[in-house]
């Protein structure tokens, strides 16, 4: 066999080395190219093309409204309130309940006489009641005392205060605003993507237990079912307050009808459920009463934009309520840039959500913590407003409508999904942000239309 030569020996073994540092180069460009295409994605998620979000006092039909001075409005009145007790956690975090209120849950329904008797005990009379939870005030005698009055008897579960909750407000469609671009929270959730799956199924009900809805609103009107006024106990749910009818038209303002915003869902329906005032606040007894009444009349998901940092018994005994007849249940995480625990959005049946900016950052008055599930856009959000008309507000209440308008978008793909099942893939296909992984900013980071649709169509 002839002798191969030295030389071309050399030769062949260069040739070789260079053949793989030219792979080795363009795998490597490739990749550096993908990176740099992702991080371009990345970027292009939180980059309208056209950044009138922040200029949206420009637009004369979209009210320019300070809801996070107006929730400051609403504390500073509590204080001064002389009806109102006040609980400070600390220096930033407080809660509030009713003076001389009382709120107590019997093991047995009490008889009339027995009833009759208390009131006359504790000088005071009945003001509603829930099966066999019962509120009591009194004319001379404080919580406090009324707690002790009802737990020596060997009837009552738990008597508690009457706590105060208060709002956290901070194709394509042809809708005036998300046309022009007001509408940036739709695209950064990939909402349109999305609505490739579905848009929504009228069967599946989402109910709003806030302040009640416009029911005269162009853009909101053909989208509600019958809804309940627990204030005035009728079946008038009118909202006289502004912020329930924006949480209501996040989820599903009428959309592609030429007018207005877009809603996350074109086709599911909102049940208005009216538990908080004019002055923008609720009792724990109208807010538990709120979710007890949805779920009895059929609501598939409950959004509570609402929250303050005192557990209460009531609420959780209607959270278990709404769980245990597997509705989805989210809520805001609060306003007040602190990692104290929000209710009812600390608790595990309840998916608790965070507000990010425009810019992909924590909104700065976001609440965070180990609570926190998952986030969504929560600052300038176009949507209807009471009187028939339109506002841009930031909050946490504004980002928690856009997961419960997934929700029920899940429930739409896939009707045989359990609740745990839809907080779980709400989580589980949010697009990461933050540090690596699930953090106290972020939770498990920004809700994704189309992952989670996807994901159910597979469940």
């Amino acid at each position: 066999m002839r002798k191969i030569p030295r030389s071309l020996l050399v030769t062949v073994s260069i040739l070789f080395l260079l053949s793989i540092g030219l792979l080795f180069l363009f795998q490597n460009t490739r990749n550096t190219q993908n990176q740099e295409n992702e991080t371009e994605t990345v970027n292009n998620r939180f980059n309208p093309p056209i950044t009138r979000v922040q200029n949206v006092e420009n637009e004369r039909n979209v009210l320019q409204i300070n809801s996070l001075s107006m929730g400051e409005t609403i504390k500073n009145h509590l204080r001064n309130d002389p009806s109102v007790f006040l609980i400070k956690h600390n220096e930033k975090n407080e809660s509030h309940y009713i003076k001389n209120e009382v709120t107590v849950k019997f093991k047995i329904h009490p008889t009339t006489q027995d009833l009759n008797r208390m009131v006359r005990e504790i000088n005071g009379n009945i003001i509603k009641n829930l099966n066999s939870t019962i509120a009591f005030h009194s004319n001379e005698f404080t919580t406090l005392e009324l707690i002790e009055y009802f737990n020596e008897r060997t009837n009552v579960e738990f008597a508690e205060p009457n706590y105060l909750y208060l709002q956290n407000q901070v194709e394509f469609p042809n809708d005036l605003l998300y046309h022009e671009q007001y509408q940036w929270n739709l695209p950064v959730i990939h909402t349109e993507a999305g609505w490739g799956i579905t848009r929504g199924d009228e069967h599946i009900i989402i109910a709003v237990v806030d302040s009640g809805v416009d029911l005269n609103h162009p853009d909101l009107r053909r989208r509600l079912t019958n809804g309940y006024n627990v204030l005035e106990n009728n079946d008038f749910p009118d909202d006289d307050n502004g912020h329930g009818t924006h949480v209501a038209g996040i989820i599903a303002s009428e959309t592609n009808n030429r007018e207005g915003v877009a809603g996350i869902t074109w086709y599911n329906k909102i049940m208005p459920v009216k538990a908080m005032s004019a002055e923008g606040y609720g009792t724990t007894f109208d807010v538990a009463k709120g979710i007890i009444w949805a779920v009895d009349h059929g609501a598939d998901v409950i959004n509570l934009s609402l929250g303050n940092y005192q557990p209460s018994s009531l609420l959780k005994e209607s959270v278990d309520y709404a769980y245990d007849h597997n509705v989805v249940l989210i809520a805001a995480a609060g306003n007040e840039n602190t990692s104290q625990p929000s209710y009812p959005a600390v608790y595990p049946e309840v998916l608790s959500v965070a507000a990010v900016s425009y810019t992909g950052q924590r909104a700065p008055f976001s609440n965070y913590g180990d609570y926190i599930d998952v986030t969504a856009p929560g600052v300038q959000i176009s949507s209807t407003y009471f009187n028939q008309q339109y506002a841009a507000l930031s909050g946490t209440s504004m980002a928690s409508p856009h997961a419960a308008g997934l929700a029920g978008l899940l429930l739409s793909a896939n009707p045989d999904l359990t609740n745990r099942e839809v907080i779980d893939i709400i989580k589980n296909t949010a697009y990461d942000l933050g540090i690596p992984g699930a953090d106290s900013d972020f939770g498990s980071g920004l809700i994704d239309v189309k992952n989670a649709l996807e994901a159910a169509q597979i469940q």
